[in-house]
Order: structure tokens, then sequence, then C-alpha cells
């Protein structure tokens, strides 16, 4: 089952669009709080006139008592669309004087306007109390006023206020939106330019891709293009393979079927015996080119992949290479031997290491000649050398540079590929090292391998 595919869009917009929304629902709880203040604030002004307005019209008599004239206009100040409902109370020190006597009051009145919230007859209300006296001449008389209103008109304007803040909130994130939407898309476009791109190469197109995309696009960019590379390398170390292949083994496979043919029209058992020594030793050929082939496949494959380099000590390779080989050395007449005493260790591939010195002790064997010595040697000068060299008949070396390329033989009287040679030095190219070739007719063959002395390692591996 594929990956769940979402809009990147969609998903920003939306993660945005909560962070706003969260912001714009802290910003309304802070704007009613604000509002309710306000509101709070204008109507208590109002209220404590009104009080202050009833408190000047409070008198002593010439009995000493207190008398109130109430201002209704104190009181009508009060009055608002909203059909608030007024309600107001006057104490002197023997106890209620006029107005509501059940309306609650402040318990200590003060010289200063006070105000608190209650209910009086189920609504809720706002009070302002405040404490006076009144001069009689001799003496100063107090008393208390104290002022109430229902709270309809405050709670509404603290509604309307936060309703128009949630009206310009509301313009102002949908503004937002759309600017968020035009910026992600706007954002975004280099990706689909960069799809379409992608989509109008041939199928054959690896080429890196040169698109003008943002710096945190150009990392996948990069990503792709080493990708292409890779699979650029791949696609020509198969196509060369399969030329390779088809070019090398059609010759031993004419000769198999060529010899098997003959094998089966012999006239007697000799006959139909040497053509199917000849079909083998095509077969062997065959077999030895296309594993050379592979070789040369992995090589490449090395090549355009990290390998995990382990160390390698040179020394014991070189001995287990040249003991698989004395047999088939003693067979042609070649006396191989092995110089070598310090064990030197190289950061490589074991198998790839075991192939080039089996190409070059294989080279020394097939070309030297009956009676030559070829010697693998393994030392230090400073670099890490590996040599293979024989006193057979050599090559002009005029003729070494064509030995170095792939598919040239020196000579067409032995079987081969012409693929020894390069093999070794595609080889010991990819672990660091450097090949050199020294032949000359009649004086023998010799074969240098030369690792820089950053390659050793000691036997635990780490540098030395």
């Amino acid at each position: 089952m594929g990956a769940r595919r979402y809009s990147l869009r969609r998903r920003l917009l939306v993660g945005l669009m909560i962070a706003l929304l969260a912001i714009a629902a802290v910003a309304i709880a802070d704007t009613w709080r604000e509002a309710q203040s306000t509101a709070n604030s204008v109507s208590d002004r109002v209220l404590a006139g009104s009080v202050l307005a009833i408190a000047e019209r409070v008198i002593v008599t010439e009995d000493g008592t207190l008398e109130v004239d109430v201002p209704y206009v104190a009181l009508e100040m009060l009055t608002s669309a909203a059909q608030d409902r007024v309600f107001y109370r006057v104490d002197g020190p023997a106890g209620f004087i006029t107005g509501y006597q059940n309306l609650p009051t402040a318990e200590e009145a003060t010289a200063e306007v006070a105000f608190s919230d209650a209910v009086f007859r189920g609504d809720a209300i706002r009070v302002a109390v405040l404490e006076r006296a009144a001069s009689s001449g001799v003496s100063a008389i107090p008393f208390s006023v104290t002022v109430a209103e229902t709270t309809i008109a405050r709670t509404r304007l603290a509604q309307s206020l936060l309703f128009q803040a949630a009206i310009r909130l509301a313009v102002l994130i949908l503004a937002a939106a759309a600017i968020l939407w035009f910026a992600i898309s706007s954002s975004l476009a280099p990706l689909y330019r960069l799809r379409d791109a992608i989509a109008r190469r041939a199928l054959d197109d690896l080429s890196p891709i040169e698109q003008s995309v943002p710096r945190e696009v150009q990392g996948l960019v990069d990503t792709i293009n080493s990708f292409t590379a890779r699979l650029s390398a791949a696609l020509d170390a198969l196509r060369h393979f399969t030329g390779n292949a088809s070019h090398q083994l059609r010759t031993p496979l004419t000769i198999i079927r060529t010899q098997l043919a003959l094998a089966a029209r012999a006239d007697n058992p000799r006959d139909a015996r040497q053509a199917t020594q000849a079909a083998d030793a095509a077969v062997v050929l065959a077999e030895r080119i296309l594993a050379q082939l592979l070789l040369l496949a992995r090589i490449d494959e090395a090549s355009s992949d990290r390998m995990q380099f382990k160390s390698v000590d040179l020394l014991n390779l070189a001995r287990e290479q040249t003991a698989e080989h004395v047999a088939r050395a003693h067979a042609a007449g070649v006396d191989l031997g092995l110089e070598g005493e310090e064990a030197v260790f190289v950061r490589g591939d074991p198998m790839l290491l075991g192939e080039m010195l089996s190409n070059l002790i294989e080279n020394a064997i097939t070309y030297a000649g009956d009676g030559a010595e070829a010697t693998v040697r393994v030392h230090r000068d400073g670099d890490i050398v590996l040599e293979v060299r024989d006193t057979g008949k050599g090559v002009p070396q005029d003729q070494v540079t064509t030995l170095r390329r792939r598919f040239n033989r020196g000579t067409s009287d032995k079987p081969g590929a012409g693929l020894g040679l390069p093999i070794v030095e595609e080889i010991a190219g990819l672990f660091g090292g450097v090949m050199a070739v020294e032949s000359s007719p009649g004086k023998g063959f010799r074969v240098e391998i030369r690792f820089p002395a950053a390659q050793a390692v000691a036997r635990s591996g780490s540098p030395d």
C-alpha cells in the first residue's frame, strides 16, 4: 500500500491558521476583559455623579433632622436605551431616611465613592456608596447616599465593544489567510517548475538538473543529481558490460559451436576428442573472459559507490595468491616465487586486491615463457610497493601504452581478452595505488603498484 499523500499547501495553511485562531482567541478574551473594564469605568463615572448630586441636596432641618430633596435629574443621568432601572437610598445616624429601604448598601461607607456589585430584586446591580456629613451650624451630622442601577447598559456596551473588535479581528484573519495562501502558492511555485522540468525530460536524459530553486530545496535537487549520476554510471557500466560481453564472447562461442559440430561429424574417436578438447579450451576462455568482464563491472560499481574498505595484509594476500598459482606456473615451466618479510597492511577490498594480484601472476605465467622466473615482491620504500616481475621475453616499450588499454593484447599467439593490465590499473586506482610498467625485449616484464604511505594501516586497522 502506497504512502498516504497530503497537500503541503493545505498543511501549511491549516497550521498557520490554527496558530492565528489561537492568538485570536487569546485576543478576544483580553478584549472582553478590557471591554468590561471600559464599560464599568464609563458607567461608574455617571453613577458617581448621581451620588454626588444627591449628597449635595441633603440638609439639616431646624429640628436637627436630615432632609433630602432628591434631584431626579441626577437619576435621569443613569437612564439609557437599555432601560436600566435606578435605585437610591439615603441613611442617617438613626438609619434609613428615604429611597428603597431594602437596597443593599455598604456596611462602612467612605468619604470617596465606593463601588460594588450586588443583586436586588433578582437583578444584578452596580452600587455606588458615598459618606458625607451635613452641618447644622453647631455640629456635623453624618449620612450616606447609595445609588444603584441594573447592569444591562454596561453589559451591552461591553458586548458592542467586543463585537466591533471581533469583526476587525475576523477581517484581519481572513486577510491573513488570503495573504498566506498566495505566499505559500508563490513559495511552492519553484517546486512545480522543478516537477515540470523533470517531467519534460526524455527517458534517457540523466544529466544534472539545472533549475533555479530556493536554498531549502537545493539539498533535494543535489540529492537527485547525485542519484542520477550514480544511476547513469550504473547504466553506463551495464551498457559497457553487455557490449563487451557480446563482442568478446562471440569468438569463443563460435569456436565452441564449430568444434562441437566437427566432433559430431568426426569419423573416428581421435578427431572427435580433439574437437571436444578445442571446444573445452574455448569454454575455459569464455569463462575467463566472462569472469574478467564481471570483475570490471564490479570495479565500475565500486568506483561509483562508497565501499567500506578493510585493513588487508598485502604480504599475506600475495603469499596466498602465489601458492594458488604455483602448480600452474610449474606446468608452464615458470619458476614462481615470493619475496617479502614484513607484514604490510593497506585499506582496500580483499577480493578486488586478490583479483589484481591474480591477474598480474597469471600474466607472468602466460607470457613469460618456458624457463623464465616470476617473482612477487611486497616491501616498503617510504610507500607500499607491490611488484610482479619476470625474466621472460618482454615486449617493446612502445607497446606498453597499448597494453594498458582494454581489449588490447601484446601478442596474438596466447588466448586472452586483453583485460589483465587494465583491470590491475583500475583496481589499484580504486584504492589509491599507481601502476607503473617496465618492459624491454629479452629482459622481462615488470609491473609495480605503489600505494602512498597514507594508505598504510597498523595491524589493528588504525592509521600508522
